[in-house]
């Protein structure tokens, strides 16, 4: 078979002359349509445990509602020994650090261990299954990417071919779990790539769009969530979508700290993996004794948001204690995703921003509207992806209403989280956001912050036999020469003074003033990179001294090359290109 399909590879290439941007688009539609299977497997295994464990299958929250208190105890604290019993056994097959999908893309070469994520995916399984509250989108994803991952190496793909075709798999599992094909391309561009290249881009839109063509043609096909009609909105009104956007770009970041901070607390404890994860699904368990609804990822619980009528008491309640079960979960190491309990979190905070405005008579009745856009809102906050998230939720909605409060709110959201500071919901955005700021930062830096004392200065009336002690004392090639002031007047070359006492003739050998060249290269306070970097490759030197400014010759200290070309490299480096793109 796989000689076939090599041989079939051949012929294609060899006949109709495809440049390797071409063979990536073929490769794009294998991969979509194998990330879209990857998916209904998990989604049908889903089904099946259920089965197999309860009898039935269906929602989550719904079954939660349905069992006795105890039940509701104990069952995510099982699954959670379970899954990392399972956990364990991944790990005895594997200690391969670019094991997810996301680090074998942007760091590694696209290889993912096939054995050892099937079992991740497993142990996923069974926490979704028992009552976790994480999202079974992770999963899918990483299945989508592996199995790309096992097309490119059977195939013989180089690692940065590999690589690309690794992210269309990605893409693949994203739009197959949301059935939103643009949005996700853009996930993987935004989040993963982080740049907008047309020779990455193209390839991921086309998985996606093969893969959304493969999931419609399987029976279930439907938006994940009910979407209602999204009002008109009128003049000034969506203006008050500012203020969602800036009640979401402030919770996001908390929201953020709080899981990161739970991950640290179960980290500490040093307990075995499986004792963590059942006292994480423990954790949830309890919680689920007052409220059923922080089992599962929160799709049932969002659709209900959407049509039926809340409270906003009993919106804070599930609000409060979904953030909690989420955090227990994910924190005690459970395998699965959080970009579903995200979205909850952003419709809860939307219907909660809703009931405020009406609270206070501005805005129309509807709640509904603000749930939509809190969604999108939450998420580019705390996805750092903007643009992912506005294209989320229109493809959710299908609906040109929704596009301008929900561009004005999620773009309001992610800058006053970025405000706040550097956080993500995933470690590659997060490390490509601090290396932007770097870039700014070292792009902006100025000489005086490179700068070091400089020892080798004389006063213009000093005697020459300071000359000659200071050469001997520093392995440099200029002294710098100051007035009584402490402006700077001139160098003097390591080479004039050596000249000098091998000629015969020494009459101008006491006098610094006849040695020091007036004319020298120097840098000011205020100079940047670029215009230092200039002078530098013009002087022979390995440091020019910096003055406070063309006016002002003060003597402040001097800059040495090595530092200099050190920060234009940190600044040219590929890494901080690509975060820059």
């Amino acid at each position: 078979m796989l000689n076939s399909i090599l041989h079939l590879r051949a012929l294609v290439a060899r006949h109709l002359k495809l440049t390797d941007a071409h063979r990536m688009l073929l490769w794009a539609v294998v991969v979509g349509f194998l990330g879209a299977l990857a998916t209904i497997v998990f989604r049908d295994a889903i089904r099946a445990l259920q089965w197999l464990v309860d009898g039935r299958s269906g929602s989550l929250v719904a079954l939660a509602t349905s069992l006795p208190w105890q039940a509701r105890l104990v069952s995510p604290a099982l699954g959670g020994v379970i899954a990392g019993l399972v956990l364990i056994g991944a790990k005895r097959l594997s200690s391969r650090a670019s094991s997810d999908y996301m680090e074998a893309i942007a760091i590694g070469d696209g290889r993912i261990p096939v054995r050892f994520n099937l079992l991740r995916s497993f142990s996923s399984l069974i926490t979704i299954v028992s009552g976790g509250s994480i999202g079974r989108e992770g999963s899918m994803v990483q299945l989508a990417a592996t199995a790309a991952s096992v097309v490119g190496r059977l195939t013989h793909f180089d690692p940065v071919r590999l690589r690309l075709l690794v992210a269309c798999g990605a893409a693949a599992g994203i739009t197959s779990a949301y059935n939103a094909p643009i949005a996700g391309a853009l996930f993987v561009t935004e989040i993963v790539l982080g740049s907008f290249a047309m020779d990455s881009f193209g390839p991921l839109v086309v998985a996606s769009v093969v893969a959304n063509i493969t999931m419609r043609q399987f029976p279930g096909y439907a938006a994940p969530y009910e979407m209602p009609p999204f009002p008109a909105i009128a003049g000034s009104g969506v203006f008050l979508y500012v203020g969602l956007g800036i009640f979401a770009g402030i919770i996001a970041p908390l929201y953020l700290l709080l899981l990161d901070q739970s991950k640290k607390a179960f980290t500490k404890t040093d307990w075995p993996l499986p004792w963590r994860l059942g006292v994480g699904g423990l954790v949830v368990g309890v919680l689920s004794i007052w409220q059923p609804g922080v089992w599962g990822n929160g799709f049932s619980v969002v659709n209900s948001l959407l049509h039926d009528p809340w409270t906003w008491s009993a919106v804070l309640v599930l609000l409060i204690m979904k953030v909690l079960a989420t955090a227990a979960t994910t924190g005690s190491g459970a395998v699965g995703g959080v970009f579903t309990p995200t979205l909850f979190v952003g419709a809860a905070l939307g219907t909660l921003f809703g009931h405020g405005m009406n609270a206070v008579a501005i805005g129309a009745p509807a709640i509904f509207p603000y749930t939509i856009v809190g969604m999108g809102a939450f998420l580019a906050a705390a996805a750092g992806a903007p643009l992912m998230a506005i294209m989320m939720i229109f493809e959710m909605t299908l609906s040109y209403e929704v596009m301008l409060p929900l561009m004005l709110a999620s773009v309001v959201a992610y800058f006053v989280a970025r405000l706040i500071g550097d956080h993500s919901m995933y470690e590659i955005t997060m490390k490509r956001m601090r290396e932007a700021d770097e870039r700014t930062r070292l792009r902006e830096t100025q000489m005086q912050a490179l700068m070091k004392p400089a020892e080798t200065v004389l006063d213009i009336d000093a005697p020459f036999a300071d000359v000659t002690a200071m050469f001997v004392k520093y392995p440099v090639k200029f002294l710098y020469v100051v007035d009584h002031d402490k402006r700077f007047v001139g160098a003097i070359a390591l080479h004039d003074v050596t000249a000098m006492m091998l000629d015969a003739d020494t009459s101008h050998a006491g006098t610094i003033a006849a040695l020091t060249h007036k004319e020298f290269p120097v840098l000011t306070a205020d100079m940047g990179l670029s215009d230092a970097l200039h002078l530098f490759l013009t002087h022979p030197g390995e440091r020019l001294p910096v003055l406070q400014s063309t006016d002002d010759r003060h003597l402040l200290g001097a800059v040495y090359k090595s530092v200099l070309l050190d920060t234009y490299v940190r600044l040219s480096s590929p890494e901080m290109a690509d975060s820059h793109a």
